[in-house]
């Protein structure tokens, strides 16, 4: 079941919204500003977490991003070759 909803009125430039209408599709405006404001909602959380722990922590090196960038790509790639050799 969804969730309940409200009617809002809000004010944009015409070419962000004639741009979002294009690419809405078939369930529409309001559907696709909704997941839009719900990704810069996760967003907005995921960098007051990312605040607190650097606050605690430091921050994260440039180091430290591009070796788990790395270890990403390597499961990437073995999980693709897995899945290549299970077919």
């Amino acid at each position: 079941m969804s969730e309940p909803t409200g009617k809002y009125s809000i004010t944009m430039p015409r070419d962000v919204a004639e741009a979002a209408k294009a690419r809405s599709g078939p369930s529409g405006l309001s559907a696709y500003v909704a997941a839009a404001v719900a990704r810069q909602i996760e967003r907005d959380n995921l960098n007051e977490v990312i605040s607190v722990a650097e606050a605690e922590h430091g921050p994260v090196t440039d180091e430290e991003i591009q070796a788990l960038r790395d270890q990403l790509t390597r499961a990437r790639r073995e999980q693709t070759q897995r899945g290549a050799s299970a077919a």
